[in-house]
């Protein structure tokens, strides 16, 4: 699947809303095949002497916010269609767990280094082994982000409770007992009798199963809630987050802004093509033109297109054979045009 490197919002700076959208028809995958198109003469012109593939990765992984994720200090998320940076952790709510997820390797000749990390966005199965903050974890059930089931390793913030079949017996006040398939908790002991069963007394209540579009669980050891036939209350804050600009997000765009600029004026150019091939606007024609000379002439090393340059073995810029015109290193191991 292609990931997105511009955004629709890239577009309106050069582009009326009107404009654009009679150019989509309304069909986002056009979007996509402009910008494709786009994206291939800015890999062939830069990729021999940028790093123009981490540069356009910067912007391809900014994922739109999502609830069920933590996001440490740094990253960049869509939210509210803008890019933003994090700039205090933002935390994503915790479900229930009945099952364990992960444990702690034991086969210490495994190299912590060498394992993947892990990732909020990966999906695991039994057996996979990721490395979490140095520590090399291995999976022992199904999770992560297509089974809309993400479980960090060793991370949970829910404790089970005891239950226990209702009776007609005497009970402390927060008991939890199960009566008829449903679970309640003795919440008031005014007019208590023991011989009323939960569903009819009035100082019984039903525990709610576990919801996560709910955000307001309180920390306490009698929040109780049901979930997969098992009770448990909060042991620290499950809830997730919320993103506020100023306290945990700030407006911020880490794109390149010349890649940026180019590339949404060659997308428009293919997008233009799309509906008139014979028809392309003198502006359009022009602003491509001029793209493709700035790609040129930053292939060319005439310019700075403000990309880190790629490096060789020796941590120096790589050579440009179009531009070398003398030799001064005969070390047939680093001279280019010794072959």
């Amino acid at each position: 699947m292609y990931r997105r490197f511009l955004n629709n919002n890239d577009y309106l700076g050069i582009i009326t809303p009107e404009a654009l959208a009679q150019l989509t028809r309304g069909n986002d995958d056009r979007f996509i095949q402009a910008e494709e198109a786009a994206e291939m003469s800015v890999v062939e012109y830069l990729s021999e002497n940028y790093e123009v593939e981490k540069e356009l990765a910067k912007g391809k992984y900014i994922a739109d916010y999502d609830r069920r994720i933590t996001y440490p200090v740094g990253v960049h998320i869509y939210f509210e269609g803008q890019i933003h940076e994090v700039i205090r952790s933002v935390s994503g709510y915790r479900k229930p767990a009945t099952t364990a997820y992960w444990e702690e390797c034991t086969d210490t000749g495994i190299d912590a280094k060498q394992v993947a990390g892990y990732s909020q966005f990966d999906t695991y199965y039994p057996g996979d082994r990721v490395n979490y903050n140095g520590v090399v974890y291995t999976c022992l059930a199904e999770n992560g982000y297509k089974f809309d089931d993400i479980r960090i390793p060793m991370v949970c913030g829910w404790l089970e409770t005891a239950t226990e079949p209702w009776q007609p017996i005497e009970y402390p006040l927060w008991a939890v007992v199960e009566h008829k398939g449903a679970f309640y908790t003795l919440m008031s002991f005014d007019g208590f009798d023991n011989n009323i069963d939960p569903f009819t007394s009035d100082c019984w209540g039903a525990i709610a199963d576990y919801d996560p579009e709910y955000n307001e669980y309180e920390l306490s050891e009698h929040e109780y809630v049901v979930y997969d036939g098992w009770v448990f209350y909060p042991e620290t804050d499950v809830n997730a987050d919320i993103p506020l600009i100023g306290r945990n997000l700030s407006p911020h765009d880490p794109r390149n802004y010349n890649l940026k600029k180019h590339m949404v004026r060659l997308a428009l150019y293919e997008l233009t093509k799309l509906i008139a091939p014979n028809n392309v606007s003198v502006v359009r024609l022009r602003d491509y033109e001029d793209s493709m000379k700035w790609l040129g002439d930053a292939a060319k090393l005439r310019l700075n297109p403000q990309i880190p340059r790629k490096l060789d073995e020796t941590e120096k810029p790589v050579a440009d054979w179009q531009l070398a015109t003398f030799q001064t290193d005969y070390d047939p191991y680093r001279n280019p045009w010794l072959v």
